[in-house]
């Protein structure tokens, strides 16, 4: 195998990892919800997750700001930048996390309002929200060190952090639910425990490097500040855009009847699946992409691009071929509802075609978080994000299918506005 391979495999492969032990997180605590004894429980942790999710998801640029910029720094081997990345991220995740503290009250009831929860289950949720949110430093923090670690071409570090947090979220969550009977009140208190401990052993694996101690007046400092807020920015701006394409399909299958919803719910949950690989090759390019940039060497940058595009070509094509042969098997392992399973099936082979159309919007994205390019990014999602309203106004005559034609071609167009977009650099 090539260097070049192994190094990519070497990133990818522990990021793979940790993006499938992720959701675990909210598998747990369904799991043991679904035996305290009444299903209302269990709509409030799906609701009390959901909120979390909205919360945290356009805060993600915390990671990905903080991957590309310690990478490039790795690459001029400047280890006096290194640590300013990752003690400023720091800083920030502490305030924005304090910040959400402090907001939560608000914060969780108009989330609730917005997702229309009933009376029942909103409380009970709202229960689980006022606990869980005292882990929101913990979480943004846990992201920042995640992205910082991946810089610095360590994707093993996130991977074990990952582990460890499902580990003690379990062990707690079963002691206080099972042990101590305290219901929604110990599924809370086990997530908020699984959180910091996650933070404390990012720490400690942190400190093998030995960061250099930077001054408060330093990370705060006008030019390398402003850069820092702008690639943030972009980032958090194109979450936005994918917030609302992801928001708008949910709310046009909902339209289209519970059958459907529920129909595209799980084919969605084969297009994840397929993301979670994905983004491993997407953290290969983010890391290694912006390694090759701090270093000055184009020539392996390209070289980089291009085994990236192949391994995503093999991946897609892939999962295209199961989705498309083996889809029916799979949609009657995820529901036994057999009006759902035939729903699905009509609209299966726009869920294959998916992983063909989204391959290279995954591919590019690493490579432009790795080179700070964000604004780049930024302006492609825009675009991608009008071809999708606009697709779907045009097709909304062919129902669902018209629906998931825009988002095929969202996912093409991003892919498409990145690589021309890298050519014209």
């Amino acid at each position: 195998m090539r260097p070049l391979n192994r190094e990519i495999l070497a990133i990818a492969l522990p990021a793979i990892a940790s993006n499938i032990t992720t959701p675990l997180l909210g598998l747990a605590d369904a799991a043991i919800t679904g035996h305290i004894g009444s299903a209302v429980y269990l709509g409030a942790i799906a609701v009390g997750g959901t909120m979390f999710n909205m919360l945290y998801w356009v805060l993600g640029f915390l990671r990905m700001g903080s991957g590309g910029l310690t990478a490039q720094a790795y690459g001029r081997d400047d280890g006096h930048a290194q640590a300013v990345v990752l003690w400023r991220g720091l800083l920030l995740a502490a305030v924005l996390g304090t910040a959400l503290i402090a907001l939560s009250g608000n914060a969780g009831a108009a989330a609730l309002r917005f997702l229309d929860a009933d009376g029942a289950t909103a409380s009970l949720a709202q229960r689980y929200f006022s606990i869980a949110v005292w882990g929101a430093p913990a979480v943004l923090g846990s992201y920042v060190l995640s992205g910082w670690f991946l810089g610095m071409q360590n994707a093993r570090a996130p991977m074990w952090v990952a582990l460890w947090t499902n580990v003690v979220n379990i062990a707690v969550s079963l002691a206080l639910v099972v042990g101590a009977g305290w219901k929604i009140e110990g599924v809370a208190t086990g997530t908020l425990t699984a959180q910091w401990t996650g933070l404390v052993i990012g720490l400690l694996l942190m400190r093998r490097y030995r960061p250099r101690r930077v001054g408060i007046r330093t990370l705060l400092q006008g030019g390398g500040l402003r850069r820092y807020f702008s690639v943030n920015a972009d980032i958090f701006l194109r979450t936005l855009c994918l917030v609302a394409v992801t928001v708008w399909f949910t709310r046009s299958g909902a339209a289209a009847g519970v059958t459907t919803l529920a129909a595209n719910a799980l084919l969605m949950q084969l297009f994840m699946l397929f993301s979670y690989f994905m983004d491993g090759f997407a953290y290969a390019g983010e890391a290694l992409g912006g390694r090759f940039h701090g270093a000055g060497d184009n020539a392996s940058l390209h070289r980089l691009v291009g085994t990236l595009l192949r391994w995503g070509a093999w991946l897609a094509a892939a999962f295209a071929v199961v989705c498309f042969f083996c889809g029916g098997p799979l949609l009657r392992l995820l529901t036994d509802r057999p009006e759902v399973v035939a729903e699905g099936m009509l609209y299966l082979p726009w869920a294959a075609l998916v992983p063909l159309a989204g391959v290279w919007a995954f591919v590019w994205d690493g490579v432009f978080i790795g080179l700070t390019r964000t604004r780049a990014m930024l302006a492609s999602m825009a675009v991608a994000m009008l071809v999708f309203f606009a697709a779907w106004f045009v097709s909304r005559a062919l129902g669902n299918h018209g629906l998931w034609l825009a988002f095929c071609l969202y996912l093409l167009v991003r892919g498409l506005a990145e690589w021309c977009l890298y050519r014209r650099a």
